[in-house]
């Protein structure tokens, strides 16, 4: 099912958020927030979605209404940084 709701990710996990985040990044959020893709463009986004929901018959994919807040920085790493701080 397809549909547009205004909320943030799910927290039980069912639904997968396509939108964009306020710097205009396609993203794809879910999974109880431990999904997060960041993809190109808007197509890309949805196929991903699509994807993922194939093994999980309950699922379902949403236009993000608002702004997604990404999970990961998109910034670089400071030299102090390594990115499996960052993914943690």
């Amino acid at each position: 099912m397809i549909s547009a709701i205004s909320a943030e990710p799910d927290p039980e996990g069912a639904i997968l958020f396509v939108g964009r985040d306020a710097a205009g990044h396609w993203l794809v959020q879910g999974y109880k927030g431990k999904l997060e893709g960041r993809f190109i463009s808007r197509t890309a986004a949805w196929a991903f979605a699509r994807a993922e929901c194939r093994g999980l018959p309950d699922a379902r994919i949403v236009d993000a209404l608002r702004p997604l807040i990404p999970t990961v920085s998109f910034e670089p790493l400071r030299p102090d940084e390594s990115a499996i701080d960052r993914a943690a």
